[in-house]
């Protein structure tokens, strides 16, 4: 165990981006119950995620983390949570091919519920009201009474999260992940999409490669890891009570594993070294991320693996990047530099969202082009570094939505009011995501080929 830790030591460190809530009793009385509750997920999971992740680290794969910005009570449904799985099993299917390696599917879902906030107030018109910090901790509706921190959030946020994993689970190994099923899908994508033709070419060549298995055995009935997946829950860490809650002993190592999901990370807000976030963090033997921005210094990021990892455990840390397709060729280098020179093990991953949110039409939005610029200059500079470009981290849904401008179907500024229904910030929508995993299939297949040429040359 970490030395000096216990689960609840980070109540002895200062901490940014929480509630203030008003009844202190209240708030006790709900983290103690959370406390009695069945663990979400389970410390063997865990480990399956963090060995899946080492081989990421080591090159031999590929992350692909996304979901929600922050997963609502009122949209919680069965569809909703389908729809996104279905969409996110086309992306990996996808990245697979791309790749030529396994893909660790991540999702932010069953538990992503938390959001910091840039400022605690919010203003509309002449009236402040503290801000909206996600469904787990006030709601979203502009009133009083609605922006009150209210503990018994936490014991909905846990009831959903359990029914989510429930559905998740009966999906990924209950034959709705089959191969062949999510090929189909993906077809239906490619027919109907403006950029058809662009895509067709590499969905044929998806099919002949399942029509090859096929041909010589290698079926979903013959071979259950075409019919099953591995699927994985995340999110940010910032409700340190009720994380808290959740911290369980495993009994077959004595190690302390955040049972509230797989993987957790900790935000660009929230990750100076001597603050609670940190402190929880560091004694948990799950999967950690850590959201690495334009203010990180490359001292600044060695001393944190270091407090994190500090047995340099090859899929202990993950480092989201998140710049901005304007920065990244300013930052990404000197932190690639450092780690590589300190001979850390990490995996690299890149999330174009966050850097690249602006105001269009009083909305807020994310270009399509400026999200595909960040990751195609990730990628570049991985491989002039000799690096290995670990993985994706996006914020998309399964739904029809119009939160993210561009893409093939060209949304524009003026489409944004269509269906924008996100709690907090914008993201892909299904045909936009995947259009994503194409587009950058292409680019992972254009640089294996570029290695072959220089090889063979």
């Amino acid at each position: 165990m970490a030395q000096n830790w216990t689960p609840n030591s980070w109540r002895q460190k200062p901490i940014s981006q929480v509630p203030d809530y008003p009844d202190a009793a209240a708030l006790a009385a709900a983290e103690n119950q959370l406390a009695s509750y069945p663990p979400l997920v389970f410390a063997g999971e865990a480990r399956r995620l963090k060995s899946q992740l080492a081989d990421v680290a080591a090159g031999k794969g590929f992350l692909l983390q996304g979901g929600d910005c922050a997963e609502s009570f009122a949209e919680h449904g069965a569809d909703t949570i389908r729809d996104f799985f279905r969409a996110f099993l086309q992306m990996a299917v996808v990245l697979t091919f791309g790749a030529q390696q396994p893909v660790v599917k991540v999702g932010r879902i069953a538990g992503q519920f938390a959001k910091p906030r840039s400022s605690g107030i919010e203003k509309q018109g002449g009236v402040e009201l503290p801000s909206y910090r996600g469904d787990i901790i006030n709601g979203i509706d502009f009133n009083e009474k609605s922006r009150v921190p209210d503990p018994e959030r936490q014991i909905m946020a846990y009831r959903q999260s359990a029914a989510t994993l429930n559905l998740l689970r009966a999906f990924a190994m209950g034959g709705y992940a089959n191969l062949d099923n999510v090929h189909q899908w993906m077809l239906g994508f490619v027919k109907e999409s403006p950029q058809a033709e662009r895509y067709r070419k590499l969905a044929d060549r998806i099919s002949e490669t399942m029509d090859f298995m096929k041909a010589i055995g290698i079926t979903p009935e013959s071979n259950p890891s075409l019919r099953e997946t591995d699927f994985f829950t995340s999110h940010e860490a910032l409700l340190l009570g009720y994380e808290q809650a959740l911290t369980r002993v495993d009994s077959t190592s004595g190690d302390w594993y955040a049972t509230s999901g797989h993987m957790i990370w900790i935000g660009d807000r929230t990750r100076q070294p001597d603050h609670a976030h940190i402190e929880y963090c560091r004694g948990i033997k799950n999967p950690l991320g850590l959201k690495c921005g334009p203010s990180l210094s490359a001292d600044g990021l060695i001393e944190l693996i270091d407090l994190l990892n500090p047995a340099n455990e090859a899929g202990r840390l993950t480092l989201i990047c998140r710049f901005g397709h304007d920065k990244v060729a300013e930052h990404l280098p000197r932190l690639i530099r450092a780690v590589e020179k300190e001979g850390r093990k990490v995996v690299w991953s890149c999330d174009p969202m966050h850097g690249n949110t602006i105001t269009l039409n009083n909305y807020k939005t994310r270009p399509f082009e400026r999200i595909l610029s960040e990751v195609e200059s990730f990628f570049q500079i991985h491989r002039a570094e000799g690096t290995h470009p670990g993985g994706i981290h996006v914020e998309m849904t399964g739904n029809d939505v119009t939160e993210c401008t561009g893409g093939a179907r060209a949304l524009s500024g003026a489409d944004l009011g269509d269906r924008y229904h996100t709690h907090c910030d914008p993201r892909l929508n299904a045909d936009q995501a995947l259009e994503l995993a194409f587009l950058l299939a292409e680019r992972m297949k254009g640089g294996r080929d570029e290695k072959r040429m220089v090889v063979n040359g």
